[in-house]
């Protein structure tokens, strides 16, 4: 039912509730408050909290009032009156800024109050109170003694304010609690000692006490992280009974060929890596598998070896990463390592499509591209791995569109690749729950030997001279350097922020005139950017000023120094993946990354204070995870999945477990959950996450 046809709503306040997410009663019924006020129950003024934060009630006389302006003249001021209850004590009310006043309350009047009151020189007052004048056969009915109550609190929006979303879920409730269907079958309810799904609504919004709120915060808490959970393990469940992947042959043989072409010997967490993901490969189940480590781990070198192995199979293997400067850098490092092989590496760009035959007519061995792998002109001959790189970047129906079947059956099995994603992103294992349950995982810890320390520095905007001053020194030295800011072109606001040429401009005529000073950014032909890079690489360009297209998968071991312009303007992982681009240097000498930064919030500090205290990957994703919350980084727009409304984590993380656990069970038992006790949970499974996991198919 939308909310427009409820009584008292109408098109404009519709549209408010619109802005809030709350487009149906059911929406309404999900909008949870976001904290109670306890309200205590109606009392003469002797007997009301004087706290300050427990909100009371009182009715009286108004005996006097007056209007104080601000500065003796004036809109500003506040509006006094003095109220006596009907014991003789008094109470003082102010309201700020309140002028109408004057018109509307008038001594002689019978008043209820609410608010939370204060002594004030031995006196009790209360600050800007909610009030309702009482009719005589109110004000003759005796104080209303109903007991003290949590009253809840909701997140408002302009010309909406909370009370009126308690006025209109007060309308509600009595009519669709009835109707509200419990998906959970009823023993997985009553084994968890749970309140059923109508009673942990109203215990949301009319709560009797905090316990109650507690109980319906958990039960609902623990249907999102179920739904999602099963989402996943149905698709998983799916996959593996549907569909098969080619099963790579690999032998000691394959093995010490394909570590021939590495320039390297892999590391021992490398190597370990490589078994596992040998071990899926060589199933013809499909391999679906994360690699995630740190900036700098090694994981490329060990996601050419899984493609390595589908060519050593004369089969095709595929890279896809986010942005076309990875894109050419991946290919141009692979290219170089597969140097004087027989293994034909193509690149598949939005500019760059020269290599669509050869995917075609299987002649390309690798294929290395953008997006424009998933478009509907490429199609592979006998794709047998596909590695999604930066994975956090794609959404779930992208990673899974490079997963769809290929034509033919394999007894009555659709084939599919092996998928392997990976990302420099460390993700919190409570979060990788969440969000990429139908993932195996397998972590790289550490950094290849010689890659050399980074130190960071936290400096304001006034030290700038002094940090370019200190990178000339550096360069000078013979070392390059990177100088990152957050936009192209020059833009407004309270702080305005220079673009890339006028920095690179600024430096070559003031602190590093007389080196040599390029730009990159994501504006630039591919020709000119891979032109630039290329100098850069070489040494023949000593600063390179940039936006984040250089954030992933540039690798120039000279470059021992980056600075950060207006650093508070970036993310805690955005920035953290920006540092992993200097200390690459195998000799083993001393980085530094200096972040500018001028936070105006407490986040923005939050933040720089996180980077400069530590240069692991795994510590700050947790950083960023308890800064912003679940909400943000599992936002709709980047994993394409519905906002959690009641979940958070990490601290539902025992929840989260227990709700992954109860999902591998119910779908073991029933994979298309078609069983009359489970079809209820199928309806409201495709209802909200079908589209997010592609299980429009499911039963």
């Amino acid at each position: 039912t939308p909310v427009a046809e409820l009584p008292g709503v109408g098109r404009a306040r519709a549209g408010k509730l619109r802005r809030l997410g709350v487009l149906t009663v059911t929406d309404l019924l999900r909008y949870g408050p976001m904290r109670y006020e306890t309200e205590a129950a109606e009392a003469g003024v002797q007997g009301l909290p004087t706290d300050g934060k427990t909100a009371g009630a009182v009715r009286g006389v108004i005996v006097a009032c007056r209007w104080v302006p601000s500065m003796g003249f004036g809109k500003k001021g506040r509006f006094e009156a003095t109220l006596k209850d009907a014991d003789g004590f008094t109470l003082s009310l102010t309201w700020f800024n309140a002028g109408y006043l004057r018109d509307r309350l008038h001594p002689a009047m019978t008043l209820r109050v609410r608010g939370k009151a204060k002594m004030f020189a031995g006196y009790p007052q209360m600050a800007n109170p909610k009030w309702e004048v009482l009719d005589e056969a109110q004000a003759g009915g005796g104080v209303d003694e109903a007991s003290d109550r949590l009253r809840p609190v909701y997140a408002a929006t302009e010309g909406l304010a909370s009370s009126a979303i308690e006025r209109l879920i007060d309308g509600v409730l009595p009519w669709a609690l009835p109707q509200v269907v419990d998906p959970l079958p009823a023993t997985l309810v009553k084994h968890h000692e749970m309140p059923a799904l109508a009673d942990a609504v109203r215990m949301l919004h009319r709560p009797a006490t905090a316990d109650e709120h507690r109980a319906a915060r958990r039960r609902l808490a623990f249907n999102e992280l179920l739904l999602l959970q099963l989402g996943i393990a149905v698709r998983r469940a799916e996959v593996e009974q549907r569909c098969v992947a080619p099963a790579l042959r690999h032998s000691d043989a394959i093995d010490r060929h394909i570590r021939e072409r590495f320039p390297f010997e892999l590391t021992p967490t490398q190597s370990a890596a490589v078994a596992e993901i040998a071990s899926d490969l060589s199933r013809d189940r499909p391999m679906n598998r994360m690699l995630q480590g740190d900036v700098g781990a090694g994981k490329t070198v060990v996601a050419l070896y899984a493609m390595l192995m589908a060519v050593a199979d004369r089969r095709q293997g595929a890279l896809m990463a986010p942005t076309e400067l990875l894109a050419e850098q991946h290919h141009a490092s692979i290219t170089r390592m597969l140097e004087g092989s027989n293994v034909r590496v193509a690149l598949l760009t939005g500019q760059q499509r020269d290599g669509l035959d050869a995917v075609t007519d299987g002649s390309a061995d690798l294929v290395v591209g953008t997006h424009a792998l998933l478009s509907a002109s490429v199609a592979f001959k006998d794709l047998a791995v596909v590695v999604i790189d930066e994975q956090h970047r794609f959404g779930v129906m992208q990673r899974a569109r490079l997963r769809q079947p290929t034509e033919g059956e394999n007894n009555g099995r659709e084939r599919v690749p092996h998928t392997l994603v990976m990302t420099a992103t460390p993700i919190p294992r409570s979060l990788s729950l969440t969000l990429l349950g139908d993932l195996d995982h397998t972590t790289l810890t550490g950094k290849p030997p010689g890659r050399s320390p980074i130190e960071n520095r936290v400096v304001p905007p006034e030290k700038a001279d002094e940090v370019y001053g200190y990178l000339r020194k550096r360069v000078a030295r013979g070392e390059q350097a990177y100088v990152v800011v957050p936009t192209i072109e020059t833009s407004g606001g309270e702080k305005k922020l220079e673009s890339v040429q006028a920095i690179a401009k600024r430096l070559s005529e003031k602190h590093l005139a007389g080196f040599r000073v390029a730009t990159v950014h994501g504006r630039l032909k591919r020709e000119t950017r891979q032109r630039t890079m290329e100098r850069f690489r070489r040494g023949e360009v000593d600063v390179l000023v940039a936006t984040t297209v250089i954030e992933v998968g540039v690798d120039v071991p000279n470059a021992t120094v980056m600075v950060i312009e207006n650093a508070e303007r970036f993310g805690l992982a955005q920035l953290h993946q920006l540092r992993g681009r200097v200390g690459r240097a195998s000799s083993g000498g001393r980085s530094l990354c200096v972040f500018i930064a001028e936070p105006t919030t407490d986040d923005a500090a939050e933040r720089m204070a996180a980077i400069a205290k530590t240069n692991d990957g795994f510590k700050i994703a947790e950083a960023d995870l308890a800064i912003r919350g679940m909400g943000e980084i599992l936002g709709t727009r980047q994993s394409g999945l519905p906002p959690m409304r009641h979940a958070a984590i990490p601290g539902d993380t025992d929840l989260l477990r227990q709700a992954q656990r109860d999902a591998k069970a119910i779908v073991a038992a029933d994979p298309t959950l078609d069983r009359k006790e489970h079809r209820t949970l199928r309806r409201v499974l495709l209802r909200q996450y079908g589209a997010a996991l592609g299980l429009g198919d499911v039963g």
